[in-house]
């Protein structure tokens, strides 16, 4: 959405680079620091159920667009991890890092997809996030599934987190959407 804005401003490269890096940035403090008020306000279950790094993410795909979401959805959870464990309380945990890098980039890439269709009609947000939750969500059940026998990270138990974090699934498929919509207003309103 952000380069189909740009494009039509008549930005140059440098500009939409720069633009898209700075919001990338944003994103991905967002998706550290929204974590951290989750787990101060519900406790570490919170994290669990409610899913906030993802919310970020979400956003990020469908404003930025496949190439640049992928970006944020690999680095969000490396990048808390690195700065959650300066704390001595890594977030996501070591062992569930790689996977949450693949889930969270499959979401960012997925509702990238729908970055130029979500600038024609903002209500292709809701199918953006809707299919990137099942293919993050998918992804990450697969890897378990696959890599079960040398992780400590079962299909079970992962089906299991799935099931404990539909609360914060619903929600951001409502939010998310509204969120993209409102920005799309203001910045095809600020266009025309």
């Amino acid at each position: 959405m952000i380069e189909s804005v740009l494009t039509g401003r008549n930005a140059k490269l440098s500009v939409k680079i720069t633009v898209k890096a700075l919001i990338s940035a944003a994103i991905v403090a967002l998706a550290v620091l929204l974590p951290q008020l989750v787990h101060l306000a519900a406790g570490a279950q919170g994290g669990t159920q409610w899913l906030p790094m993802y919310l970020p993410v979400l956003l990020g795909g469908c404003l930025l667009g496949w190439k640049w979401g992928l970006g944020v959805g690999v680095l969000s959870p490396v990048v808390s991890f690195a700065v959650t464990s300066l704390a001595g309380n890594p977030m996501p945990a070591a062992a569930r890092l790689p996977y949450m890098m693949a889930e969270l980039a499959v979401f960012a890439a997925v509702s990238g997809l729908f970055s130029k269709k979500i600038v024609a009609n903002g209500w292709m947000a809701f199918p953006a996030v809707l299919l990137a939750q099942a293919a993050g969500r998918l992804t990450f059940l697969a890897l378990a599934a696959i890599f079960q026998g040398v992780s400590p990270l079962s299909a079970a138990t992962v089906w299991a987190q799935i099931q404990t974090g539909l609360p914060g699934m619903v929600l951001q498929a409502l939010v998310v959407p509204f969120l993209v919509m409102g920005l799309r207003a203001l910045l095809v309103r600020d266009r025309d």
